[in-house]
């Protein structure tokens, strides 16, 4: 019997599997369970994902889902990373979003096609925003993160991203990172939302404790925001 595409990943997951990686990787991942987990390096991953991505079969990879393996699922999106129609690529991750179960895999989607095409992304990011699926909101901030706090910016943003009121862990990591972020590239508009408390109590600490951490705030803005930690 002919060895399907999917066959071939499995082959080559095990051949480059990785025991003591696994066993690291699985710390990082606590809502994956340990033995779909081959601890096979990103970089190597990215690499095979762009062989595939030539191959018109890999089609059938991207349409057998859910993927049971961490790796498959990194692969999903490394692979949709490499497609050069903006339409069938946001499409194709608008689908994956509903079987994305780790931040990881969330957080490795990105495209470089979806740079020439931001305003047609805006609609897709507010779908996502209000999504049921934990992931896929956490993509939506993420996107609004990635394009849009630079010359894209909108006060208006900030306001959206702060109406996320979802108590997912993974979505609440991904806010206060967009705001310790906001702070760093456009600091007179989002700290106005901090000093009036328009955020989640957790989100605003986090937000307030990952913009310490930083090196893009100045050491007078973080003696200033340790001023507006809120109990």
């Amino acid at each position: 019997m002919m060895q399907t595409i999917h066959d071939e990943i499995r082959s080559w997951i095990l051949l480059n599997a990785n025991a003591n990686d696994a066993m690291f990787q699985a710390k990082l991942f606590p809502t994956l369970p340990p033995e779909s987990i081959h601890g096979i390096k990103t970089p190597i991953l990215r690499k095979y994902a762009r062989e595939l991505a030539c191959r018109p079969d890999v089609v059938d990879f991207l349409e057998s889902l859910p993927h049971a393996w961490f790796e498959e699922k990194q692969l999903h999106p490394f692979i949709l990373s490499e497609m050069k129609d903006y339409t069938l690529c946001v499409e194709r991750i608008d689908y994956y979003l509903s079987y994305v179960d780790n931040w990881a895999t969330c957080d490795q989607i990105s495209p470089r096609i979806f740079r020439r095409h931001t305003d047609e992304l805006l609609p897709w990011i507010g779908r996502w925003l209000h999504s049921e699926h934990e992931y896929a909101v956490r993509f939506g901030i993420r996107m609004l993160m990635e394009y849009f706090l630079n010359e894209r910016f909108r006060v208006a943003y900030l306001h959206t991203v702060a109406s996320v009121s979802r108590q997912e862990y993974y979505i609440k990591m991904m806010q206060a990172w967009y705001f310790a972020t906001a702070l760093a590239k456009q600091w007179d508009s989002a700290i106005g939302l901090i000093e009036d408390g328009k955020l989640d109590l957790w989100v605003h600490n986090k937000t307030i404790q990952k913009a310490i951490e930083s090196f893009r705030i100045t050491n007078t803005q973080k003696d200033y925001l340790r001023t507006l930690r809120r109990r």
